[in-house]
């Protein structure tokens, strides 16, 4: 067998670097990239677009001028051809996500909307029911504010901040309590209830819809396309993993 990689003295054969790869945990880096060269193989860049890519990529490193550029480079022991092909593949694949999920963000924006929407709210937690029952008959007939009850009983970090939570996104929330504060009206006292090893008071203060604006159709745009990279991996290691189990003689 021929080497294919030299390392000082030492010689590895394509095996080896397999075996090395999953070893430092570097091969799902690698299926990774070699998944992404696939798919934006297809797409071109006219020179305006290859332009805008380098420039891009230098603001990005915050590469502000020649002598700047230069000693980057240096640095980082790359040339400038590979940095503007790095600059060049960035924008692709930007490009194919666009291509790919770009048409259908609104959908998919109709579908993740109730999870995305924040809420604040005040929270007290006890394990004890009868204490539970104590401060909400307290907040029920105003004897004491919310704030007060949970900086004396709350169990929880919420104490510190006078029992009030958030803004905060439906889907960080236990599922149980985001459909309770999702189906609530603000300032709406809810009696105790048991969520896991707690008894819990709550209250809706704001409830905040999310509108699709630029910086959500990226982040949705991210989310579709690591769905599917992540896929593309797990299947890819699939058939590696096919592959390691034919003995190796190293």
């Amino acid at each position: 067998m021929i080497p294919v990689l030299q390392v000082g003295d030492r010689q590895l054969m394509a095996t080896e670097v397999l075996l090395l790869l999953e070893k430092y945990q570097m091969l799902p880096q690698l299926i990774k990239e070699v998944v992404l060269d696939q798919a934006i193989a297809p797409i071109s860049c006219t020179p305006e677009e290859e332009k805008i890519a380098c420039e891009n990529l230098a603001q990005q490193y915050q590469i502000t001028s020649e002598d700047v550029r230069q000693r980057w480079l240096e640095q980082n022991n790359i040339s400038a051809e590979q940095l503007d092909a790095i600059a060049i593949r960035q924008f692709k694949i930007e490009k194919f996500k666009h291509l790919t999920w770009g048409d259908d963000l609104e959908s998919y924006f109709s579908q993740r909307k109730s999870q995305l929407d924040r809420v604040v709210y005040s929270l007290i937690r006890t394990n004890d029911i009868g204490i539970a029952q104590e401060i909400y008959f307290r907040l029920e007939a105003g004897e004491q504010t919310f704030a007060e009850l949970a900086r004396e009983y709350s169990q929880g970090p919420e104490a510190q901040t006078n029992g009030l939570i958030g803004p905060i996104e439906l889907q960080t929330i236990h599922p149980a309590l985001a459909k309770i504060l999702a189906t609530s009206q603000p300032q709406q006292l809810l009696a105790p209830i048991q969520l896991e090893n707690w008894i819990v008071i709550v209250r809706l203060e704001k409830l905040l819809l999310t509108q699709l604006d630029n910086s959500l159709r990226q982040r949705l745009l991210n989310e579709r396309f690591n769905s599917w990279l992540q896929a593309q991996i797990t299947a890819q290691n699939c058939q590696i993993q096919q592959i390691e189990n034919t003995p190796v003689k190293i």
